[in-house]
């Protein structure tokens, strides 16, 4: 794959690498040169809990999710 260098300095990441990587718009990114001809691009972070809801949801087994019980008990007075 390649990939041109704008005049305003952007480069464009190709469709299959945001893909593969789950990219999205405003992901940070530490960029480092490791020698004369190559450039590291390296994500910075990553959410914590990404992918976490499809995973679950991804479940084999049926489950429901009960509506929370209220609490009437007073707080403590301090």
């Amino acid at each position: 794959m390649t990939t041109v260098l704008s005049q305003k300095g952007q480069v464009v990441l190709p469709l299959a690498v945001r893909a593969q990587l789950r990219l999205t718009p405003g992901e940070d990114f530490e960029v480092s040169i490791e020698d004369e001809d190559t450039i590291v691009l390296r994500r910075v972070s990553r959410p914590a809990n990404r992918g976490l809801v499809e995973h679950l949801l991804s479940c084999p087994f049926p489950f429901d999710i009960r509506d929370r019980e209220a609490d009437e008990t007073a707080p403590i007075s301090l």
